[in-house]
């Protein structure tokens, strides 16, 4: 196979939501504990942390089980309280949100990717492609990845 060190972020973000929904999950969480040094958001323009906070919070106060289920039910089409509150940010805002979540998750308030999660040959690959790639790029398949629409 073609190893590719700088493809189009488009392509990336497709194979990311070709992917199973806990394999985008542990997609996110690797990208932001093996690339996260480079793409540590400041405060990004038109971010209102606020808001961000809000919604972390409501979320941090779940279950781990309504935790995951939150965080599946907002990389698919889904019709509840906090996907609509998460549909009402901004771009930028829900970055920030998808941040915090990734935060929580390394210390633990969020929950977490199980230590023996196994990725799948196409989340390796996928990983393999970021890795080398610029931190512009790397915030475009975020965002890509992450606004796609659902």
């Amino acid at each position: 196979m073609t190893q590719y060190t700088q493809s189009p972020p488009a392509e990336y973000a497709e194979l990311f939501r070709n992917l199973s929904i806990d394999n985008q999950l542990a997609v996110l969480w690797y990208v932001y504990i093996k690339i996260g040094g480079s793409t540590r958001p400041g405060d990004p323009e038109g971010t209102a942390p606020d808001t961000s906070d809000e919604l972390f919070n409501k979320v941090k106060g779940k279950s781990h089980e309504e935790q995951l289920q939150i965080m599946r039910d907002l990389l698919t089409p889904s019709s509840t309280d906090i996907r609509r509150e998460y549909d009402s940010l901004s771009n930028n805002t829900k970055l920030a949100f998808w941040y915090r979540l990734a935060q929580g998750m390394e210390n633990s308030t969020i929950v977490p990717v199980p230590s023996d999660y196994q990725l799948s040959a196409q989340a390796k690959e996928l990983l393999s492609r970021l890795e080398p790639i610029d931190f512009e790029l790397q915030y475009v398949f975020l965002r890509d990845a992450l606004l796609a629409g659902y």
